[in-house]
């Protein structure tokens, strides 16, 4: 049972947490700071930088959203286990 009045649960900041955040903020740094790829070189077979490291982000975002959900599904399963409910 919980221990507040409302049932409701208090959210609380863990390392995992933490990481799941990094997991999904990294792409959009990486997006808005135009500065560190507005250039044309080096080209990858004739594909200017600002292109190619653009597309290559898509699949590193892919790649770390997947991580994130993983991660929250696990932590969800210990947070249920440890409060003793049904783990989804």
């Amino acid at each position: 049972m919980s221990d507040r009045p409302d049932g409701t649960r208090a959210a609380r900041v863990t390392p995992l947490r933490v990481v799941i955040a990094l997991c999904l903020v990294a792409p959009f740094v990486a997006m808005l700071w135009v500065g560190s790829y507005a250039k044309t070189d080096p080209t990858l077979i004739g594909i200017p930088f600002f292109y190619w490291y653009q597309m290559l982000w898509v699949l590193i975002s892919t790649a770390l959203t997947m991580v994130a959900y993983q991660l929250w599904r696990r932590d969800q399963r210990a947070r249920a286990g440890r409060e003793g409910g049904a783990s989804r």
